[in-house]
C-alpha cells in the first residue's frame, strides 16, 4: 500500500487495483477470506495503512447447479463472445428465492453450454440484468475475457443503454435530467428511494418522443445503473412509470390505460466488441 491508497476502504482499493472486479465481487472475497491484509482483520471497510501488504486470490468459479431448459430466445446478435437478447417481459434474468426455474439463465445454459463463470454460480455469463416485467436487450458473455471487458465498460459508464418508456402525466419540457442519489427506502427495505440516508450517484436523461391524452412516451437513457433508476427517477418528478405499482401507485393505472406491467422497454444498447 503506497501512499496513493493509504486511508482507502480496502474494497475500494482492490477494485481500483483490479478493474475487471466490481466492488461487489471484491466484499464477495473479502467476506470468503479470499482477500486478507497480514496483520489486520480484513473487512471490506477496513482502512488501509501505508506499508500494508494486500493477498489475496480469484478461485474458479464453482460449477453452476442449475437445470438447463428449452426456453425460446429471441436472439438479436450472436457469435462466439457474446449473445444479445430481447428478454420478454415477466422472464426472471437469474435464479432467486422463488424463481429456481424459468429464468434467462435456465434458458442460456441450454443454449450456450460454454457460458462464463465470472459472475458466480447463479449468474453464469449474465453481466447486467433487467427487472422481471422490464423487456428488451440484454448482453451475456460466453468466455471469462468478454465477461471481464463487458464489466469493466459498465463500470466506467461507456455503455449506452436506452429505454422507451410510458409515463403518467405531461412534461412541462421536451428534455431533462434527473441527478438524484439513489439508496435503500429508509423504511421499505424492498423499494429504493431518492431520500434514502445513503445513496449512490444516480442520472438519467430524458425526452420526449410523443404525447398522448393520458401518458406520455419517453426515450430514456441512463448516464449510471441504479436499482430500479428509471422507476425511482420519474416517479421523484410525479411521471410514473404506467403500470408500476411500487413507484406508481394508484396514478400509474389510469382505468382507461389498462397495462399489466411496468411499461419500460430497453431499446438500444451500445457496447465496445
Amino acid at each position: 500500500v503506497g501512499s496513493d491508497l493509504a486511508g482507502q476502504r480496502l474494497d475500494v482499493a482492490v477494485a481500483r487495483l483490479e478493474p475487471e472486479l466490481s466492488r461487489a465481487q471484491v466484499q464477495r472475497l473479502i467476506e470468503q477470506g479470499e482477500i486478507s491484509v497480514p496483520g489486520a482483520v480484513a473487512k471490506p471497510a477496513h482502512k488501509l495503512r501505508l506499508g500494508e501488504r494486500i493477498c489475496g486470490r480469484v478461485p474458479e468459479p464453482a460449477p453452476a447447479d442449475l437445470e438447463p431448459q428449452a426456453i425460446a430466445l429471441d436472439i438479436v446478435y450472436e457469435d462466439a463472445d457474446l449473445v444479445v437478447i430481447d428478454k420478454p417481459a415477466g422472464m426472471v434474468v437469474h435464479p432467486a428465492a422463488g424463481h429456481a426455474r424459468g429464468t434467462l439463465v435456465n434458458a442460456l445454459l441450454h443454449h450456450c453450454r460454454d457460458l462464463s463463470g465470472v459472475g458466480g454460480e447463479l449468474r453464469p455469463g449474465i453481466v447486467h440484468r433487467l427487472d422481471k416485467d422490464t423487456s428488451g436487450v440484454l448482453v451475456a458473455a460466453k468466455h471469462d475475457r468478454a465477461h471481464r471487458a463487458l464489466a469493466a465498460q459498465w463500470k466506467q459508464h461507456s455503455i449506452d443503454h436506452e429505454y422507451l418508456a410510458f409515463v403518467r402525466g405531461a412534461p412541462r419540457t421536451e428534455s431533462g435530467t434527473v441527478d438524484a442519489p439513489i439508496g435503500r427506502h429508509p423504511t421499505d427495505r424492498k423499494r429504493m428511494s431518492t431520500r434514502a440516508r445513503v445513496g449512490r450517484r444516480a442520472v438519467t436523461h430524458w425526452r420526449v418522443e410523443e404525447r398522448l391524452r393520458e401518458a406520455t412516451l419517453l426515450r430514456v437513457r441512463l448516464e449510471t445503473g441504479r436499482t430500479h433508476q428509471i422507476r425511482v427517477h420519474m416517479a421523484s418528478i410525479s411521471l410514473p412509470l404506467l403500470g408500476d405499482p411500487v413507484y406508481g401507485g394508484s396514478r400509474a393505472r389510469p382505468a382507461a390505460l389498462p397495462i399489466a406491467r411496468q411499461a419500460l422497454h430497453a431499446t438500444l444498447l451500445g457496447f465496445a466488441h
